[in-house]
């Protein structure tokens, strides 16, 4: 645990300090509203050139997560048609957050027992960013970061 903890505080860049998931996030990140169609969430995914976009509703909050693939395999494949079907027909059934607070140990930990690839980060119940795979190798060592894509991709 003690070899563990030094690796965080080295990669934090701050001595004594761990990184915490606001560090390391992506921030500023847009949602697409849970009544938008999911030719809207496309569209928006294209524009911003990301393969995944939180789902918000009125109360501006995280209601979900929806994937480029949702809508090729759940919508397209299906027969729904992109400008009827809503982002919320298509929300991912259970999703996985952490506080911006939460050190990257705590990251990593839900992103690998969970096997996600983007993770949306909260504060005061609010999206105020979402950590991604680029986000990780940006900021954890090739060791680090190897061990992740083994576990987060390994098929059970």
């Amino acid at each position: 645990m003690d070899a563990h903890m030094e690796e965080l505080r080295r990669l934090s860049g701050r001595p004594g300090q761990t990184r915490r998931a606001r560090d390391i996030m992506h921030p500023g990140t847009e949602c697409v509203g849970e009544n938008d169609s999911i030719a809207t969430a496309a569209q928006k995914m294209r524009d911003l050139g990301v393969g995944s976009l939180p789902i918000c509703g009125t109360d501006d909050r995280l209601h979900g997560m929806i994937t480029d693939r949702d809508i090729a395999v759940r919508c397209i494949a299906e027969g729904g048609n992109p400008r009827e079907v809503t982002a919320r027909d298509l929300a991912q059934e259970r999703l996985f957050w952490v506080e911006a607070s939460a050190d990257v140990s705590e990251v990593l930990r839900v992103m690998e027992n969970h096997q996600v690839k983007r993770l949306p980060v909260i504060e005061n119940r609010r999206l105020v960013g979402i950590i991604s795979e680029s986000d990780l190798a940006r900021n954890l060592d090739d060791h680090r970061l190897a061990e992740f894509v083994e576990r987060v991709y390994a098929t059970s």
